[in-house]
């Protein structure tokens, strides 16, 4: 079987032609780099690519783990109902103060809601209606452990979705002794043979592993 190589040509045309990415989320980009944020962001590919998928399980409630500047979180909500809900767990305040400005500028306070703390913590807490997706895009020694405890907050029929699995080309080396190589490869793992998932990894951006639950 042939696989096309994805040159810079091709990444190029594919996010000139399908990026959702519009000003105010590249905006984000520049003005959370200007406050000293880490320059973490979704592809803008992948941005397209994750409201299609919301937009196919028709969600309504999201769960994100890892805020950051909430450009991800921006993004999501956009294609969710009016009556829609997003909620965003981020670690460190200042990152979460950030985003809750650009929420706001985004005319989006009624529908994402940011909690602040350790995220394995704050899913414990979380006892409301199932979510019909995740998303998890926070520190990856602790992926496998979001999973597990996300999980069960997921309806059925609902997606995981989880961003740098790829783990920057490197995910294939069984050798390697990077911490976080290895805790992408024990996710991946996981996810690829839970019983209640059926699973995939793209090659999109850094690489998503995306699954859906089956019971």
């Amino acid at each position: 079987m042939k696989y096309v190589p994805l040159t810079e040509a091709l990444h190029s045309y594919i996010c000139e032609t399908f990026s959702a990415e519009d000003e105010f989320l590249r905006n984000i980009k520049i003005e959370a780099e200007q406050a000293g944020l880490p320059a973490i962001h979704i592809a803008p590919e992948q941005v397209s690519f994750i409201q299609v998928l919301l937009r196919a399980v028709q969600a309504q409630r999201v769960l994100e783990i890892g805020t950051l500047a909430g450009y991800s979180a921006i993004a999501m909500a956009r294609v969710l109902p009016e009556h829609g809900r997003l909620l965003t767990l981020e670690r460190q305040q200042i990152h979460a103060d950030f985003a809750q400005k650009k929420i706001r500028q985004a005319a989006l306070e009624h529908v994402i809601e940011v909690r602040v703390g350790k995220a394995a913590h704050l899913l414990e807490t979380i006892h409301e209606e199932p979510f019909d997706a995740v998303f998890i895009d926070a520190d990856k020694g602790g992926y496998e452990e979001y999973l597990r405890k996300a999980l069960p907050l997921l309806r059925v029929g609902g997606l995981v979705m989880a961003d740098n699995t790829l783990a920057w080309g490197n995910i294939a080396d069984a050798n390697s002794m990077e911490k976080t190589v290895q805790a992408l490869r024990a996710f991946n793992h996981a996810m690829s043979i839970h019983p209640s998932l059926q699973t995939c990894l793209l090659p999109i951006a850094e690489g998503m592993t995306i699954g859906i639950k089956l019971a």
